[in-house]
Formats: structure tokens, sequence, C-alpha cells
């Protein structure tokens, strides 16, 4: 099966506006662009440009967000925008919601977090599944060195689709994050792939000398690369860990029909636009060599 290759935006492309933006992304060989927010505005400029709508920012949870905030107010302001997203975004054809879970508060339990989801997001769930809209839940772990976000290991998501079994509560399926935190990424899609709601394409490289140096543990005195915390870097796909063949075949079997979308976080292709459009374009390159 061929899949799309598409992209979240970088800020220096995205400093270029989404008409800009587009234009350079289907000369590229883009198929799909990941956006902040969507509406008319934007889904015109990537329709104009041949390109389809990918996922969709989810206000307020991204990072870190109010949705797990322990103050009832807050939260419920957090819940009310949210589900004004999801009724908006569906309107003018928005199919699939990015989101990470961290609270604000990063000395939060992640067990306390998990209670205060379990009680808020069945009713976001709802009305996901009556607007037709998924969410992609990212395993993006939070920020040392509380590492506060929920949904980044198979403990808690068995927990957390025990909880909310429906499938409009899905996953991005990151394998950067996975390799970082030593969780298998392979076996992660045998458990879980069919809960995948889509993908990024982002790869990690494992430091040998700096794990040797710190460990697992964040360096004392500050990672040697960006996009790093000592012992591991993100990187483009196809310069890190990933058996990007293997992932092809399983997500294949799987019958995932979404993009592998690039995520790009790797210092090398950072700082400057020429150096986010190189990156963008020598990660599509090495991932349509597996996936077209």
């Amino acid at each position: 099966m061929a899949f799309q290759i598409g992209m979240r935006i970088p800020p220096k492309l995205g400093a270029l506006g989404m008409e800009k933006l587009a234009d350079w992304a289907k000369s590229a060989g883009i198929d799909v662009i990941d956006v902040p927010y969507y509406n008319e505005e934007v889904k015109n400029a990537l329709e104009n440009a041949g390109l389809a709508v990918g996922s969709i920012d989810g206000v307020g949870a991204v990072g870190l967000t109010n949705l797990l905030n322990a103050d009832e107010a807050v939260r419920g302001e957090a819940v009310d925008a949210l589900k004004n997203q999801i009724s908006e975004i569906s309107q003018v054809g928005g199919k699939t919601i990015f989101i990470c879970l961290g609270p604000t508060d990063v000395t939060q339990s992640r067990s306390k977090s998990f209670d205060i989801w379990k009680e808020t997001f069945p009713e976001i769930v709802k009305h996901a599944e009556e607007a037709g809209v998924y969410f992609a839940l990212e395993g993006w772990p939070g920020p040392a060195p509380y590492y506060p976000t929920i949904g980044c290991t198979p403990e808690m998501l068995r927990a957390m689709f025990e909880a909310i079994p429906s499938n409009h509560f899905g996953l991005n399926y990151d394998p950067s994050h996975l390799v970082r935190l030593g969780i298998d990424y392979l076996r992660f899609l045998t458990e879980f792939g069919e809960k995948v709601n889509y993908c990024h394409g982002k790869d990690t490289e494992i430091l040998t000398d700096e794990l040797y140096n710190v460990g697992i543990l964040p360096a004392t005195f500050g990672a040697k690369y960006g996009f790093s915390e000592g012992s591991w870097r993100y990187t483009i796909p196809g310069h890190g860990a990933v058996e990007w063949e293997k992932v092809a075949v399983r997500l294949d079997k799987l019958g995932y029909n979404g993009p592998i979308s690039i995520e790009l976080e790797d210092h090398r292709y950072w700082g400057t636009l020429e150096k986010e459009q190189q990156g963008i374009i020598k990660a599509k390159e090495n991932l349509e060599r597996i996936f077209k």
C-alpha cells in the first residue's frame, strides 16, 4: 500500500503564511499538511495547492493543558473550548485532532492526571463521536524532570483504553518517543496498532557515548545536541534507530490509511528557512522510498 507523506509546520516555514507554505510543500512533493488550526481560509489555501489537511492541533490540548487542571472551573473552560473546536472543525471537514495530555502543573502525578482525565474525557469523546472527529494522542512524555504526560507508555494506555474504548480516542504513532523511552516500538504496534489514528515520521538516534556518560537521566550540564536530553536525540526518519521498513509492513497489515507526517525536530535542519526546507525534503525522500 502506498502512503501519503505529510508534514507538521516548523516555525520558519510557518512564517511564510499558509498560501506560500502550501505552494512550497506541494512543489516539494508533500501530500498533507498538519495545521495548528483549521477554518475555511486554511482549507481553501490547502485545496488550492492540491493538498489535504492532516491532523489539527487541539486547542488547549497540545503540550501542557488545562484539561487536566485540578481546579474544576479552569478545567471546565478547557473542556468547553475543546468541544467547541471539535464542532467547528467538523463543519469544515476536519477529521483528526492531535493532542498531548500533560498538566499545566508539571509536578502533578500521572496517577492524579489520569483520575482527572477519566472524569473529564468521556463527554469530550462522546462529542467527538457525534461530530465524526477522531483524537490522535501523542506519546511525548513531557518535560524533565517530572515527565508528567499521560498516554506515553503501554501501562497507561491500557488503562486509558479500558476506560474509553472508543476508536474516536486513539493514537498518534510516533516511534521516536518510544525509542527514547526504551519501549519496543514494533511490539507497541502489535498491541495498540488498531488504535492508531495518525502517524508521525520522526526518528531517534541513541547516543551511545552519552548513554555511558549519563545513563537514561537528563544530562546534568546540558545536552550536547538540540532536541535531546543527553543520551538520545530526535532526528529525521532514516537517521535513527527506527526500522521504517518494518513499521510500514505492520501499518499496511493493520489497514492504516492515513499519512506518514514528518515532524521536523533535528538540530541539523533547524534555525533557518533553508535548513527547515532541506530537512523536510530529506525526510520526505527517506520516507517515500519505503512508504510510496
